[in-house]
């Protein structure tokens, strides 16, 4: 939206100060979020965002081809918005997978052409350091040009207290065994209170954010998340995209931004309702607004669905994730609206173009593999891309 259109929107004289701010490159405050998240017309917001995002971006919008494999979802930990992890003592209920099992799954991708494998699931005893070096060294010999996204804070907390040894020199030997970036799974929310009812067993906030920037200080990038919509408040959602600016101002490391919807299936938050779609739209749009100096924010496809995915692409997103060739259980087993989330890539490149928008291939450093500058034949892909009505 050009900037004369966004300027009839304004009537209030907040929402005029905030878009000169965003016009000038100035940084929003916390108080300037709170009001676009409690009292601006969202479709200001929307028209804001996109802005910026086209600033960014202009059209593009980009995904990659990836595969996620989980190596269990037997778990430690005890997270109450957790419907995808079984602890020990179900374990009869769960998988845990061998080295030998993941490259399986791996090799049934071979002649496909995916840039990326994400590896993430539950804490248990078994899958080590050691077991982590095996397993990376061993994917790096047979598939030398893949990218390995693995292992979140929550994870690493626990092999490098295990191994008792810093994070640093955990880092270090994960990196020379192959490890190319961290993804942002296990933020949560940041603030302590919010943390200690949903998740207070795993790792904290600071221990989070220190491995984040050990990485960072190593070379290496990743990505950040928040799960939001459940107890947490506006101030809550705030607060957590201060704390990653801030770190990202001191580091740089960070590629893109995550907003992660709690889901309530089969959980012990299962009483607490969902937000609805309005409020996705609103969250995704306030985070690219305050989000300044991070490049990219993300909608992930499977949680959201195919639908709402597209329509983020007018809120300030301008990344959807990929192709997940895989049958990712982390959120179908919550409720997602992907029960079985895979998509060709056509399906993902016509899903764009939709939207009005340019598909991007990408790998995981944002290096452009393929433009698609020619549009995917209508007849050849399902019709359920249309734009949803949506209703609170």
């Amino acid at each position: 939206m050009k900037e004369s259109a966004i300027g009839i929107l304004i009537n209030h004289q907040e929402q005029g100060l905030i878009w000169d701010k965003i016009q000038a490159g100035k940084r929003l405050l916390p108080a300037d979020a709170l009001y676009l998240y409690e009292e601006a017309p969202l479709g200001l917001t929307a028209a804001m965002a996109n802005w910026v995002r086209e600033q960014r971006h202009e059209d593009k919008t980009y995904f990659n081809r990836n595969i996620h494999i989980e190596p269990t979802n037997v778990c430690i930990y005890d997270c109450k918005f957790c419907s995808y992890s079984r602890l020990i003592k179900e374990r009869n209920q769960g998988w845990e997978y061998t080295k030998d099992q993941m490259m399986d799954i791996l090799r049934t991708q071979k002649d496909k052409p995916i840039t990326e494998v994400h590896i993430v699931g539950g804490v248990l005893p078994q899958y080590d350091l050691d077991f982590y070096i095996d397993l990376f060294k061993s994917i790096k010999l047979e598939y030398p040009h893949l990218h390995i996204k693995s292992l979140t804070p929550v994870e690493l907390y626990y092999i490098f207290k295990k191994a008792k040894i810093s994070i640093e020199a955990g880092l270090t030997s994960l990196k020379s065994a192959g490890l190319d970036s961290l993804p942002g799974g296990g933020a949560e929310i940041f603030d302590d209170h919010v943390r200690n009812e949903i998740c207070a067993d795993k790792c904290g906030t600071e221990d989070w954010l220190k491995i984040h920037s050990a990485w960072h200080q190593l070379g290496g990038r990743s990505n950040a998340t928040i799960l939001y919509g459940h107890i947490e408040t506006y101030t809550h959602r705030i607060d957590h995209m201060d704390r990653l600016r801030s770190l990202q101002d001191e580091t740089g490391g960070f590629q893109t931004y995550i907003p992660l919807k709690f889901r309530n299936k089969e959980n012990q938050m299962s009483h607490v309702p969902e937000v609805t779609s309005l409020e996705d739209m609103k969250n995704y749009a306030v985070s690219r607004l305050y989000l300044d100096n991070f490049d990219h924010i993300k909608s992930y496809w499977p949680m959201l669905g195919r639908d709402m995915a597209q329509l983020s692409l007018s809120y300030g997103v301008d990344d959807i994730d990929g192709t997940i060739d895989d049958t990712t259980k982390i959120y179908s087993m919550a409720g997602a609206e992907e029960q079985n989330p895979a998509m060709t890539t056509e399906e993902l490149v016509q899903l764009i173009q939709k939207a009005g928008r340019k598909a991007v291939e990408r790998d995981t450093l944002y290096n452009v593999v393929k433009e698609w500058n020619e549009p995917i034949a209508a007849g050849r892909l399902r019709s359920y891309f249309a734009l949803p009505v949506i209703e609170n």
